[in-house]
This record gives structure tokens, sequence and C-alpha cells, in this order.
């Protein structure tokens, strides 16, 4: 909770603040993955967590939902998540997470009530933790109350953990990595058939496999080193244990390590001698086993013998392989191991029945033509990491843009098919803008991608990512919308684009979300594409499906292209494409729903800070980045048919404008800036009647409106009203009166405030609704009350939880447009962690 309140008043008027907890349900959340191969796992329950930014997500790929729930507590990226093994008739699920702030945390999570907390901040590491790896199975520390898991981090340690049946972590063993490596990978596993042997495998920055061994002890486990496997020739990625037969007692163990070097190694551990060990696999593997290099390591557990030998090379990726995962074929006894490269493609390998020798039975992803494709067009860069379903019916991925796939099994088809999942921004959210009609939300991010997210109809109301409007070679600072199917971005770039809505993406729109057509729909282009080496999207004509996408007369009809004009092949649109039931799928929302650019407005000198336009849509006002009179000014732009700048821009700051609002009725312009001060343009009533509604004049400004610089502002919803945010901790409500602007109300924050939104409609006694968002991530709402005299009272402090405040900065909050039987209203969040979230917020 935030601290009392203190306010400037009129004298003589006091105000009447309550403060209560604001009534509040979660509509949608989207974060973009982190990408670390250790930083998402799936566990038995079939939840899956997985690192975005500093937050972790939770995600159930059962249902359309998306994300459920995010867990803020660390203060840098989480490079590693995974869930702990579960006691029986336990009802809290433990996850650990590790990160670039080399800390620790345990969260316990109620299965039934999905309630979360962090229950254990752990800070023995003193370098970014990048692996962890836990204890399942017979040796899961059950018979001893205790559950281990190690971690691995760039201290070049690794350190042995417990946790007790009763929540108490401890420190268990420190193990320094020979030679200094850092630690990429771990795996644990029993070991003996007496279940007390564990055995222990790390990899990282050597192309080596260190293979240790420990007895399970009331104390706990102290690991000793027995092996160091070699064959790889490159950094090792990933690890991971599984019993050959699971319904076997004592059968051997296998070993999956994948590598830079593009390929899969499998040993084997046999609990016995090397002769026993090659008895059992039989003529042809130890023949095998026995070629020159190969080497049989002995291993001691406890007294028990093993020893663990070379047992299988799998060859087929194309590039650095980040992850191997085992699992065992929904409802069969088969192996099966999963690689994810990247080549861009998931492998599903299998022994052959016969020869035993491993081969590829499905690979997902994409296929070879589309590898050239550039991350511009839509490249997803590869795959970070794959995760098996429990029952292993389902396979997840993580690509480039922080994006997940999700491929399920169809038994009756023998295929896997593609399945809706989950998407987001990988870097801050720095601006966000709903459609004029509210019946979609913008979002642009230092990601450089624009995103577009909307209610499906018919999947329950359920939020997705509906399109990617751009997607950039700068970072994108700034958006707003000029219509119901067209907006303007601003990025590093200095200038700004406007694109408008394909005939594709509008009837995809109007399918999935029941929006209205752009009239007349005959008149946009098809669909958009991007030049190989440009920036500026172009409209393109659809392909009929029954032409492939090489064909040269599917370009544009042009006898003198060159390379940068050059399209893409493998980001052509078919006419199918964007003809589907459900929200696109990650390569068709890079590939396929990109906009059309129309027009570039140059004039800036320096990166755009910020843009806004006027709600007729007929003008917009800029600013960019500035340290002096002559760069912080403000320019205005008119739009179609002219898209001309008009002059003279408007000047009163003397450092970079952080915010423009257009007032209600569009006859203000309000900028706020780092230079601490306010400045009011009234619209120009005196110039001719066709430019009446373009030129602007100052008013009023406030050299001292803050006493540090103002870094949000918006007007009221009625009068002349309007609010900033600075970071000296201070929300300021400012009326409008005969001598101007004056101060009616201060509101002190415990934080610098950063994002500020009034919400459509006014009470009838004078009641308004402010959003507010700290540098903190802290959101609240006041209630704010404008009497008929000009005296303004704070009313009602609503203080939204706390576990749905933000880790880091609020960059900007906008309230939707009031629709007709709604009675709570939804406030979109955009975050400085990467997040963007919409909460329905029930004001009374």
């Amino acid at each position: 909770m935030l601290s009392p309140v203190s306010c400037c008043f009129a004298p003589g008027h006091e105000p009447t603040q309550k403060m209560t907890e604001a009534k509040v349900d979660t509509r949608y959340l989207s974060a973009g993955a982190n990408r670390y191969a250790a930083a998402s796992d799936w566990c038995e329950n079939g939840l899956v967590a997985f690192g975005a930014d500093c937050n972790v997500c939770l995600w159930d790929p059962r249902d359309s939902n998306g994300i459920t729930r995010i867990l803020s507590g660390h203060t840098a990226h989480v490079r590693a998540v995974k869930f702990l093994p579960k006691f029986s008739d336990e009802k809290t699920t433990y996850i650990v997470t590790g990160g670039d702030d080399h800390g620790l945390r345990i969260w316990a999570l109620d299965t039934e009530t999905g309630d979360a907390s962090c229950i254990h901040t752990l800070g023995a590491h003193t370098a970014p933790i990048n692996c962890i790896a836990t204890l399942k199975g017979q040796a899961a520390g059950a018979d001893v109350g205790k559950r281990f898991f190690v971690t691995g981090a760039a201290d070049a340690t690794v350190k042995v953990w417990s946790l007790s049946s009763g929540g108490e972590a401890k420190l268990v063993q420190t193990i320094k990595t020979t030679k200094g490596y850092f630690p990429l990978a771990l795996a644990l596993n029993p070991l003996g058939n007496a279940g007390k042997s564990v055995i222990m495998a790390v990899a990282g920055t050597t192309s080596n496999i260190q293979i240790f061994t420990a007895v399970l002890e009331d104390t706990g486990l102290e690991f000793t080193l027995q092996a160091t496997l070699t064959g790889h020739e490159n950094w090792v990625r990933s690890l991971d244990f599984v019993r050959e037969k699971a319904d076997t007692p004592g059968s051997d163990l296998l070993l999956a390590s994948a590598s830079q070097d593009k390929y899969i190694r499998l040993w084997r551990i046999h609990q016995g001698t090397a002769l026993s060990a090659l008895g059992s696999v039989g003529v042809d593997m130890a023949a095998t086993a026995l070629m020159p290099g190969n080497k049989i390591h002995k291993l001691n557990a406890g007294g028990e013998k093993h020893c663990v030998m070379f047992e299988a090379l799998l060859l087929g990726h194309e590039d650095w392989i980040y992850s191997a995962r085992w699992s065992r074929a929904a409802g069969d006894a088969r192996l099966q191991l999963l690689s994810a490269s990247a080549d861009n493609s998931l492998s599903i390998w299998e022994s052959d029945a016969e020869s035993g020798i491993w081969i590829t039975v499905a690979r997902l992803g994409e296929v070879s033509r589309e590898k050239g494709a550039t991350t511009a067009t839509g490249s997803i860069g590869g795959f970070w990491t794959g995760h098996w379903s429990p029952d292993g019916s389902a396979v997840i991925t993580l690509g480039r843009t922080g994006s997940w796939r999700l491929w399920a099994y169809d038994a009756v088809e023998d295929r896997w098919g593609q399945n809706i999942a989950v998407s987001g921004h990988t870097r801050p959210v720095t601006g966000i803008s709903w459609s004029r009609n509210g019946g979609y939300l913008l979002s642009t991010s230092s990601d450089q991608t624009t995103r577009l997210h909307a209610e499906w109809a018919a999947g329950d109301g359920t939020w997705h990512e509906m399109s990617r409007p751009q997607i950039h070679g700068y970072d994108l600072n700034c958006i707003d919308s000029l219509g119901p199917s067209s907006f303007v971005s601003g990025a590093d770039e200095k200038l700004m684009r406007v694109f408008t809505e394909p005939k594709a993406v509008a009837h995809m729109l109007h399918r999935l979300t029941g929006s209205s057509l752009p009239l007349p729909p005959s008149s946009l282009p098809d669909a958009a594409n991007m030049p190989v080496l440009g920036l500026s999207n172009k409209a393109i004509d659809v392909i009929d499906d029954s032409r492939p996408s090489e064909d040269p007369s599917s370009a544009p009809s042009d006898n003198h292209l060159t390379d940068r004009d050059a399209l893409d092949p493998a980001s052509m649109v078919h006419k199918s494409a964007l003809e589907i039931d459900h929200p696109p799928f990650e390569e068709s929302l890079s590939r396929h729903t990109l906009w059309p650019e129309v027009e570039k407005l140059y004039g800036h000198g320096y990166e755009l800070s910020c843009l806004a336009a006027n709600h007729a849509g007929t003008l917009i006002a800029s600013a960019c980045r500035a340290s002096s009179l002559n760069h912080a000014v403000i320019r205005l732009f008119e739009t179609a048919p002219k898209w001309t700048e008009l002059r003279p821009p408007l000047a009163a700051h003397t450092l970079t404008v952080t915010r423009l609002r257009f007032s209600p009725d569009d006859k203000y312009i309000l900028s706020v800036g780092r230079d601490r001060q306010w400045a009011v343009f009234i619209r120009d009533t005196d110039s001719g009647a066709e430019d009446q509604e373009k030129g602007y004049t100052l008013r009023q400004s406030n050299a001292k409106g803050h006493t540090r610089m103002i870094l949000d502002a918006a007007w009221a919803p009625r009068g002349e009203v309007f609010a900033t945010a600075g970071r000296d901790k201070m929300v300021k409500i400012w009326v409008g009166g005969k001598d101007g602007f004056g101060l009616g109300l201060g509101v002190a924050m415990d934080h610098a405030a950063t994002a500020l939104d009034f919400a459509e409609g006014v009470k009838e006694d004078g009641t308004m609704f402010l959003a507010v968002g700290t540098e903190a991530g802290r959101l609240l709402v006041l209630e704010v009350r404008v009497r008929e005299d000009g005296v303004v009272q704070e009313v009602e402090r609503a203080v939204l939880r706390e576990e749905l405040w933000l880790p880091r900065a609020v960059m900007q909050l906008a309230w939707r447009p009031a629709r007709e039987g709604s009675k709570a209203r939804e406030l979109a969040v955009a975050g400085e962690d990467g997040s963007l979230r919409i909460y329905g917020i029930s004001l009374q």
C-alpha cells in the first residue's frame, strides 16, 4: 500500500479521501520468453513455466487462455527455470528459478487455487545462474523428506541444494568445475538398484562432460568426480538422463548430450563391469563400443560398480543444437528424443527396432527453402529449446522472437499438427494505443516490432496476438491510431511511418473478432511484404495456392528490380494463409500479417520520443529527443491526402518532449518534457476555414510545473482539466479558468509517477477516474471530483493488488474506449519488463 495522501488544494476545501483495494480481474497477459535453453520447464501437471525478462510466466498449453500468471521477484533476466518433483498427495508445486541477478528463488504454487508466492531467496552464487537440474524418480529423497536440486552458474561452480518437506532450503555442497569452465547443462538421476546412489552429469563451455556420483544420506548428497567423457568438439548445451526400460528395474541409463558441434551423442551407463555391459548391448553395438577412441569409463557409487560407454552419434542437424530431451511415446514404451536446433527445426529420434540405429521419425519447424529468410522478414532465428508434454503427446519450442510454438500428435492421422501458443514482446513495451472503437490494441516495443492484440470471438473472449503489422530494424518508441484501419509509429530512425490494414488481415480480423470491415474493402491492398534489404513494407498481391511462391510471376511487375527491392520467397502470402478459424500461428504472424506502409514523415533531427494523433485522424503531432530549443520543437503533420508538415513548428520546451496529448475536442495540444515544464497550445481559430483545425499557437506554459522532469500527461474526459506525472513523485491536476490553467490538486506518490490516463465518462457529481503507474511498477486508480467552482478533490484511491504490480516501471497506460453493456472498464498496461497486460477494473 502507498503512504497517506499529501494534497494541495484550495483553502477551506478539504478532500474526503479514502483508500481501498480495486476489484480487478486479469483479461490478458503477454510476454515474450527469454532466449535461454534452460529458462523454461513443463511439469507433470501440465503447466509450463518460463522466464520473461525478470518475470516467470505460467502457461497451460491445454487451453487457449494463454499466460495465466506472472511471478515477479527477480531483478534481472531469468535464465533457468525448473519444477521440483512432488511428493505423493502434495497440493503444492515448487518452482526453482535463477537469473542474471545471481539469486535463486523458490516459488510455492497452490495447484487448486493458483496462488503463488516466493518462499525462499538464495544468494550463494556470485555470477548469473545458467542451469538447474532436479532429482526425480525412486531416489528423489522422499524417504528422507527432502527434494534435491543442483544449480550451475557463471562463477564456475555447481551447488547442491536440498528442500525439506517443511519448506526449508539448505546448501549441501559446492563443486568447483575443473579448468574453470562455466556450467551450461546439468542432469541428475538415480543410479543403482538400491535407490541410494545418484549420478550427475555436468557440461558447459567445454567439449567434455563430467560424471559425478553420490550416495543419498539423511545429511544430503556428497558428489565425487568419477569420469570425464570426451568426443564432442564444441560447447555442450544440453544433458538428459532416461531409464532405457521403464518397466525393468536396474535397466541401463541413457544419457543424451547435445552440442554446438551439431551432433547429439548417446552414452550408456550400465551397472556392472565393462564385459557385462558389452554383453547387454548385443554384438553389433559391442563392436561399435570397442572401436578405437571409445573408452569405457568405470564408476563407483557406494560400493556399486558401474561403467559408461559411448552408444551412438546422431547426425542430421545443420547448426548448433540447444536442447535434447527424452520422453516415451504417448501410450507406448518406446523411447523418443526431442532435439531443438538453431537450424530452425525440431527432430524426434527413435531407435530402429531391427538395427538399433537412431533415426529421425518426425521433423517439425521450418522447411529448408525458408532458412534464408532474414530475421527482419520473419525468420525465427532457430529454436532455443524444446519440451515434451508430460504424456509425450505434444511438444513446444521457443524461437528467436520470444514466441512459443506448440505441436500435438494426432494418432488417427499419424501426424503432428500445430496448435495455438503464446507470444509477446521481448524488450520494454514503449507505446500502446487502442483503435478508435476499442476493437483492438496496438503495442510497440524496443524489440523492433509492432503487434496487434484482439479478442477471439470463438475462444470465449480470450485475447491473442492477431497481427504483427511492423517488423523494423530500429527500436520503436511511440505509436497512435489514425482511424479504424491505420496507425503511425515512430522509431530511433528519426522519422515516422504510416501503415494501413491490408485486405487479408481485415477479413481475418472480421472473421475472428467480429470487427467491421473497412469501407470500401476493395480499395485495400491484398497483403504486405518486406524487401530483404529494406525497412518499408510493400503492398503485394496474394498468391494463388496453385502457384508456387518461387514463381517469378508472383513478384511485383517491375522490370528494374534491385536486390533491395527483391521480395523474400519465404514470406510470400498465399491466398489461404489467413483464411483460418483460429488466431494465426507464429510463422503467419511474422510473415503474412504485415501491414503495407503508405507514407513516411520527415523533419526531426534525432530519435522520435513521442507522437499523438488527433481524434479525427487528420493531424499528427510529434517530437524527438533534444538537448536544445532548436530540436525540442513539436512538429505538426496533416494526414491524407497531402501528408505535409505544417510550419512553423510549435516551440516551448528546451529539452526532450516526453508526451503529447490532444484534448478530447482537439482544441488543445498538451506537451510535457524533461525540462520540468508543461505547455498548452490552442487551435488557431483566426485562420481560414480550411486551416482552422490545423494551426495551433501557444496559449500557456508553466516552466515550474514539477520540480523534476515530467514523464506523462493526460486530458480529463470533460472540461479543461489535465493531469501531469513527474519524477518528483507527484501527480498534479490542472484546471482551466479565465486566467489560464492553475493547479487544482497535487497527490504525492511513494515513487516517481511515470504513466497516466483518464477513463472515459464523468459522473453527475463531476467524478472522474485517473489510472496512475509508477517507476516501481505500482498501479492505482484515483477517483477525482472537479466541482463546478473549480475545486478538485481526491475522493478515493483504489490500489491494485500487489501480485498485479510490475517489477519495473510502467511505461504507458491506456483505458479501452467504453463499450455498451460492460460494467468493468479495461486498462492496458505497458511495462518496462516487456509485459503487456489488460486488467478489467470495476469502477463504481
